[in-house]
């Protein structure tokens, strides 16, 4: 009996040291970043057995053999597009901050999508005017209606989207819903959804989620977008999903969430619908020319007067693109820089870029909500406080809700606005979309609503924080250590 108890021991003290170095090996040559290889190495050779098991669940952006080989056909398609769009851009660059086009060259170059000229935008900040607007722009829908959203939840506004897209549909109009299967996994099993399928919306769950799938793809890759595009013409894009905020996680005690959307007319809606049909043919199986054939993307007329440049990002695109986006957009600030986001789990590089801007004389700004949704990023935000307010800037809590909109202005001279997070989930896992404005007077109008953020923010008290308890200090650089994998 004992020989066997020492064999079976033996047995299992080889097999988890033999994968613990395998995959350590692993970890190592994928080049990531180091806090989060070394993040990884940590659960690997501290949790034996289950620190493999989380790490083949979650280590790798895996997202399926089916979806690999679609996005493969339809890169040269997508190269043929975007250079015919190459050939409608022509801005001004003289005109605006020097700084704005080695940006437009460094989203060029990584993902092939131009700045577009000749947009006009409306900045919606409460989320009444923007249900409101997009309610009466399906009424007036001739062709079609396509959204996408990581979250779509019933109650108040929501319902009455859906009951406009069915009017929709009575009057011929195409209608097309993509939805995240796990942000929107409770109204994918409503009895909504299905009126909706009924009366002929086309809805679709994308990277759809559960035990089975997660032995062949990476379960916690979401789509975290924010699409809208309707008859190819005007669009809508930002940090609302499609839920009302009086209903929404009310049960929190958060508040009500605080977004910001942009209404869009112009050239760049034609890149948006694109962004929706590629992502459209990814979970549907279509193929991208058949319905490029079918003319839904289409050349856009010029309406107003705003540069404009659409970022796609995500697992499958140009690598660490929207990180380094970000990086060069902070280090081009001369003056001010404000950002605004509901989740703060900067990585070193981003932290750094922060740190230096506010030491060569940048007033930088950062708002986050008082109160957070997620404990675990509520403490690895607030490991971080302590040196930002050292290097000089300048962190505010926003007490008006849950601020979960997602914008950067730079200088009073152009802006992001768009759904990604400062954390590594957004610059490395989900699917995100962002927009780069180079126009000053919309800026002046972002700005004016950070301001309106700040009025209802307190600062960070320096003296209170340094005195914050042992166990505060523990949970925050405990949460730290896994911040790389958030």
């Amino acid at each position: 009996m004992d020989k066997m108890y020492w064999s079976l021991t033996s047995i299992l003290f080889l097999t988890d040291l033999t994968i613990r170095i395998g995959l350590s090996l692993r970890v190592i040559m994928r080049k990531k970043a180091a806090p989060v290889t070394l993040a990884w190495l940590v659960v690997i050779l501290l949790l034996p057995f289950f620190g493999a098991i989380i790490y083949l669940l979650f280590g790798e952006n895996r997202l399926g053999e089916k979806r690999a080989r679609r996005a493969a056909a339809d890169v040269p398609l997508i190269l043929r597009w975007a250079e015919g769009l190459r050939q409608r851009s022509f801005t001004d660059w003289d005109s605006l901050n020097p700084e704005c086009e080695p940006i437009h060259r460094q989203i060029d170059a990584a993902i092939r999508i131009p700045t577009m000229p000749g947009n006009s935008l409306t900045l919606l900040e409460k989320s009444d005017d923007f249900f409101q607007r997009l309610i009466d722009d399906i009424d007036q829908a001739q062709t079609t209606c396509f959204l996408e959203f990581y979250i779509w939840s019933t109650g108040g506004w929501a319902d009455l989207v859906c009951q406009a897209l069915i009017r929709a549909c009575s009057r011929g109009v195409h209608c097309r819903l993509l939805l995240d299967s796990l942000g929107s996994k409770l109204f994918l099993q409503s009895s909504q959804c299905r009126d909706l399928k009924t009366h002929g919306v086309q809805v679709i769950e994308c990277l759809p989620a559960g035990l089975f799938r997660a032995l062949f793809v990476r379960v916690d890759l979401r789509n975290h977008r924010k699409i809208i595009s309707i008859d190819g013409h005007v669009g809508y894009t930002g940090s609302q999903n499609l839920v009302d905020p009086r209903f929404f996680k009310q049960d929190q005690n958060v508040g009500e969430w605080i977004d910001i959307m942009v209404r869009i007319e112009g050239p760049v809606v034609e890149i948006m619908t694109a962004s929706f049909l590629y992502d459209w043919a990814m979970e549907s199986g279509e193929k991208l020319d058949d319905l490029n054939a079918r003319g839904e993307t289409c050349p856009v007329a010029p309406t107003g007067e705003i540069p404009v440049q659409l970022v796609p990002s995500g697992p499958g695109y140009a690598e660490d693109a929207i990180h380094n986006l970000l990086l060069t957009t902070i280090y081009a600030a001369r003056r001010e820089l404000i950002l605004t986001t509901p989740y703060f789990v900067p990585d070193n590089a981003i932290l750094a870029a922060l740190k230096s801007a506010a030491q060569r004389g940048v007033n930088v700004t950062i708002i986050v909500p008082e109160k957070n949704d997620s404990k675990l990023v509520h403490y690895a935000s607030r490991a971080r406080y302590g040196e930002l307010v050292a290097a000089g800037v300048r962190v505010m809590a926003f007490s008006g809700g849950l601020l979960h909109a997602k914008t950067i202005s730079v200088d009073n001279d152009f802006c992001l606005i768009g759904s990604v997070n400062l954390d590594m989930r957004s610059f490395w896992l989900n699917f995100e979309m962002t927009l780069f404005i180079y126009s000053k007077d919309f800026t002046n109008i972002l700005h004016d609503i950070q301001q309106k953020y700040l009025r209802s923010s307190l600062p960070l008290d320096e003296e209170a924080f340094k005195k914050r308890s042992f166990r505060e200090r523990f949970l925050e650089n405990t949460a730290l250590l896994v911040g790389p994998l958030l």
